[in-house]
């Protein structure tokens, strides 16, 4: 089976974030692999070790990316391939990376697409869908369970605290939602093994693109972090009294009811 598996690197959610003249301030931040795309390279894996095959891991971005795909390497993929960006495309959007991504993958000819559901620095579970569509195969998103026999493809996806259960055939591209796995750390022979993996990296010019090919279709106004929330407040005495004054600030200084 060939399995690839899209990869973005994101900020670390423990991360404390902070911004100067509108932008976010990279130096000196911690960046790990998108936690969505930790379950995708788990659940390819696993496929792996039940079906055989190969996983390549793709990320799009500057050379600093090799670092999570190395991780994924380590986790147990076979190959990685950087598209990098570095020197050709200064603002990109989600229609940017599912563009390289989608010409890329056109001559690979995968039979199983994994990403994550949505990239948490971003959140807008674009680009996953929009790959999808430019290769003309099938996609399920926010995928929590996934079985394969021969060509027939059994998906559980979430859909808002229910379940739905599709049916499908490969090729395919699916996107993982948190509770598909759990994602294995990368084991101390694996990271050694990770240093010999091969990871290549295309350009823009290896994809026969050209910059106005991949322009963006959305531009930031602003960035800025959200305001501050007041303290909390703590209630005394009986619970009758509280209640009483809970409602009154409820009515009062909330205004919710």
């Amino acid at each position: 089976m060939n399995i690839y598996v899209l990869v973005k690197r994101t900020f670390d959610t423990e991360e404390k974030l902070s911004l100067k003249n509108g932008q976010i301030v990279e130096d000196g931040a911690e960046f790990i692999i998108n936690p969505y795309d930790e379950y995708a390279v788990e659940e390819a894996i696993q496929l792996k070790e039940k079906h055989g095959g190969e996983i390549t891991v793709v990320s799009v971005g500057g050379e600093e990316s090799e670092k999570e795909l190395r991780t994924a390497l380590a986790m147990g993929a076979d190959k990685a391939v950087l598209i990098n960006t570095e020197d050709d495309i200064e603002d990109g959007d989600q229609y940017t990376t599912s563009r390289l991504l989608a010409q890329y993958l056109k001559e690979q000819s995968p039979d199983l697409i994994l990403a994550g559901n949505v990239a948490v620095d971003g959140g807008s579970g674009q680009v996953g869908p929009r790959v999808a569509e430019q290769l003309e195969i099938p996609y399920i998103t926010t995928i929590t369970k996934l079985d394969i026999e021969g060509e027939k493809v059994t998906v559980v996806r979430d859909v808002e605290g229910d379940s739905e259960v599709i049916e499908t055939s490969l090729p395919l591209l699916v996107t993982a939602q948190q509770g598909l796995n759990e994602p294995r750390y990368p084991s101390l022979p694996g990271i050694m093994k990770a240093k010999k993996k091969p990871l290549v990296e295309v350009e823009l010019d290896d994809l026969d693109l050209d910059e106005d090919d991949v322009e963006a279709k959305t531009k930031t106004i602003e960035i800025y972090l959200p305001p501050k929330k007041d303290a909390g407040r703590v209630l005394q005495g009986d619970i009758k009294d509280q209640v009483t004054e809970l409602v009154n600030l409820l009515h009062k200084e909330a205004k919710v009811i």
